[in-house]
């Protein structure tokens, strides 16, 4: 198998990874924000959430990038 295949398959795998090992801690966050809407540390914990939605819409287009990559590249 090509480089390319190895590389999509590993980004998507580690991606979906990370994603799943922070939604737990992003759920927390949420949670404590809706119960302290006052708070200065709300504000903190608002924007790594924001931050998070970034990260993982980045996360998406880059996999579908490499997955649109790989098939120009294996059916050309």
């Amino acid at each position: 198998m090509d480089l390319l295949l190895w590389i999509t398959i590993g980004f998507i795998i580690i991606g979906f990874a990370v994603l799943i090992s922070m939604k737990k801690g992003m759920e927390s966050k949420l949670a404590f924000i809706s119960a302290n809407t006052e708070s200065e540390e709300s504000s903190t914990k608002a924007r790594s959430i924001i931050w998070w939605i970034y990260g993982a819409t980045g996360w998406g287009v880059a996999s579908m990038f490499l997955v649109v990559w790989c098939f120009h590249h294996y059916f050309e």
